[in-house]
């Protein structure tokens, strides 16, 4: 059911059976409140979406709304996956890490890694980040971290991240054109062009990383680019998103050319959805090409096609396609055993 998208099985087949920590990164832009841009959340509560995705998927209740995020499509979170994968199967521990939230997630027990970042701006106006500072604090997170199980799933919650994720490729000079998904079935082009355009015309100087970064992109692209580095490998990571998580091997890339180095990434790779794979369109094998260093990439022949379940059909309709780290969850139960059925009824069970 793991299917390879760029370099080999074998790397996944080394974790078969592992226990891993599963790491969720929680951030917000002022990004998504661009009328139209996204339907990752409830309308006019977006900004919720990371903090009541972190409460699911630690607990199974959300704690600062009374009811679970959805689309206005009806399209439920993505945390209903991650979340049924870990009671079936649990995950060696639960980690967040709160890149900028404006909501904490009400919890206890669970570790929530704070650094003291706040929330970035519109990146049609300009996204108002310190990237350098943010990037350096990536970095040391990595270089300080014991990761207490085998390997680490890192995935995120950010709303309207594909098109801060896309703002960031073309920034940094990469044609990415029709390769970023979207959590809509009918991407808003028209919105999302008029926003990159305008976050574009702020960049002055193309020849600072920093300074591009810091204008048109999202807290956890730079933090994690820098904790990549920072691991250096040591650990084995799965990158547990779609194009959003490929836009982020393209800030590492562009990092390492400015400053002349390389990377080993035996212990890297990107695990996604069937739903961003078969996206057409999105194009993430050629977003994953367009880095000088190669890594293994996979992702996971699930669908919803054993549910009689309106909200779960509109997935394989296209209305939604990763997020939560569900491509890296659905591997993680694939890796111990878990069976399609098995997933599915445990998703329907959240929804009776």
């Amino acid at each position: 059911m793991i299917k390879t998208i760029t370099g080999k099985h074998d790397f996944v087949e080394s974790l078969r059976g592992k226990k891993a920590t599963f790491m969720l990164s929680l951030s917000n832009t002022k990004t998504a409140n661009i009328e139209g841009i996204t339907q990752a959340g409830i309308p006019g509560m977006i900004h919720l979406t990371p903090t009541l995705d972190s409460e699911f998927l630690c607990t199974g209740e959300v704690r600062s709304l009374e009811n679970i995020a959805e689309t206005p499509k009806g399209v439920p979170t993505p945390a209903l996956i991650t979340r049924g994968v870990h009671l079936l199967s649990p995950y060696g521990r639960i980690e967040l890490l709160d890149l900028g939230l404006e909501v904490t997630p009400k919890l206890s027990y669970f570790k929530i890694h704070h650094f003291d970042i706040k929330p970035s701006d519109n990146i049609a106006k300009g996204a108002n980040i310190n990237a350098q500072e943010l990037f350096e604090k990536g970095v040391k997170f990595g270089q300080s971290y014991q990761c207490k199980d085998e390997y680490i799933i890192l995935g995120e919650s950010v709303p309207s991240g594909t098109t801060t994720a896309m703002a960031t490729a073309l920034g940094l000079g990469y044609k990415v054109d029709n390769c970023f998904s979207s959590s809509f079935k009918k991407v808003p082009n028209n919105v999302r062009e008029k926003t990159l355009k305008l976050a574009l015309s702020n960049i002055k100087n193309k020849n600072d990383i920093f300074d591009v970064l810091s204008k048109v992109s999202d807290n956890m692209l730079i933090f994690n680019a820098g904790l990549i580095l920072g691991l250096n490998n040591q650990t084995p990571l799965i990158l547990a998103g779609g194009t959003q998580m490929a836009s982020l091997l393209l800030v590492v890339n562009k990092i390492l050319q400015l400053m002349g180095g390389s990377i080993e990434t035996s212990n890297l790779a990107l695990c996604t959805t069937k739903w961003v794979a078969k996206d057409k369109n999105s194009d993430i094998e050629t977003l994953l090409n367009l880095s000088k260093f190669s890594i293994n990439s996979y992702y996971v022949d699930f669908d919803f096609s054993l549910t009689q379940h309106p909200a779960l059909k509109l997935y394989d309709e296209g209305e939604a396609k990763e997020g939560v780290g569900a491509g890296g969850a659905l591997m993680y139960a694939v890796l111990n055993g878990i069976s399609k059925e098995t997933i599915t009824k445990k998703v329907e069970a959240f929804l009776e």
